[in-house]
């Protein structure tokens, strides 16, 4: 078996949240958890609604963002989590023959990198997220 070595560190370093009603939704994560919540563009400059958890890069743990995208619905798989990667296109590219289906290639977020959604062998929904 080919492994890419990698450092140590959490494997997660993002994660969504994706939600129906996206003023209900950050009401309720700002008022349970007491943190206030930004909004975000949409970095692939589509109609996706995002708003941030509080993000400090110099942090160990991860962040993320509620997320309003048509086509994805609220429940189920709702929380996507997304795996570092040096290359996302090097996972994406094992995905098929490891039993999951590629549903969004890699994609360029400009400055934020490049990410690409897939689902595992059991359809849930993943991502994987690289720099490069």
């Amino acid at each position: 078996m080919d492994k890419q070595k990698q450092n140590h560190n959490n494997p997660v370093v993002w994660f969504e949240i994706y939600v129906d009603d996206m003023e209900r939704a950050k009401k309720f994560y700002e008022a349970v958890l007491q943190i206030e919540l930004e909004a975000m563009s949409d970095p692939t400059d589509g109609d996706v609604k995002m708003v941030s958890f509080p993000m400090n890069n110099d942090m160990p743990n991860a962040s993320g963002a509620l997320v309003k995208m048509d086509g994805f619905k609220a429940g189920g798989n709702s929380t996507i989590v997304y795996f570092n990667s040096e290359d996302c296109s090097v996972e994406e590219a094992r995905v098929p023959s490891a039993g999951g289906e590629v549903f969004q290639t890699k994609t360029s977020l400009g400055e934020m990198g490049n990410m690409c959604l897939c689902k595992d062998s059991e359809g849930n929904m993943f991502g994987i997220h690289s720099m490069h």
